[in-house]
């Protein structure tokens, strides 16, 4: 869908820069509101297109949060990934760099100790969230459901229980998907 108007494309960017100083714990932490700004409530893409966008974006190297300019692709090609990825990253990596140097010089203050021993239930929560949103469409359809809930159990255990790297999750993911499994 690459005809979106200037005023779409302004709202886009507005949106992601909300979701910026939103995004504790990365930009991945907001994507179920992503979902329900570019999906449900405008429809510009498909739940299997923001999906998708997540998916090749995290298998990509580089850095994580390139899936907002994946996604902002599928909505308004060029324009769309210019405006989702700086919205992503200007507002946040701004106000990451005045905090920062204010809290560098205020580290043992019990204020600032409490305020990022805080953000943690808000990250994780968050996360929970995305998790949902990417594993809803396979949770619904019957013949996918079993083997998606599996999956994210043998996640959710393997991540509590070993430390292992994330990747390996993810692999395994992909093995399973290919193998027709999900």
């Amino acid at each position: 869908m690459n005809g979106l108007s200037a005023t779409d494309l302004l709202s886009l960017l507005g949106h992601f820069m909300l979701l910026s100083l939103l995004a504790v714990g990365g930009a991945i932490t907001t994507a179920s509101d992503m979902h329900r700004y570019v999906v449900v409530e405008h429809g510009w893409i498909s739940d299997a297109q923001f999906t998708s966008s997540i998916a090749i974006a995290q298998a990509a190297p580089g850095p994580n949060v390139l899936f907002v300019a994946v996604i902002g692709w599928n909505v308004a090609g060029a324009a769309g990934a210019l405006a989702t990825l700086v919205g992503t990253m200007l507002p946040s990596t701004l106000l990451v760099l005045a905090v920062s140097r204010w809290a560098a010089q205020r580290r043992e203050h019990p204020g600032v100790r409490a305020f990022t021993t805080g953000m943690a239930p808000l990250t994780l929560g968050l996360l929970l969230a995305t998790g949902w949103v990417l594993a809803e469409p396979f949770v619904r359809v019957p013949g996918q459901r079993v083997g998606a809930l599996a999956l994210i159990a043998v996640t959710i255990v393997a991540m509590m229980r070993f430390r292992l790297s994330p990747m390996w999750l993810v692999a395994l993911g992909a093995v399973v998907g290919a193998a027709g499994g999900i």
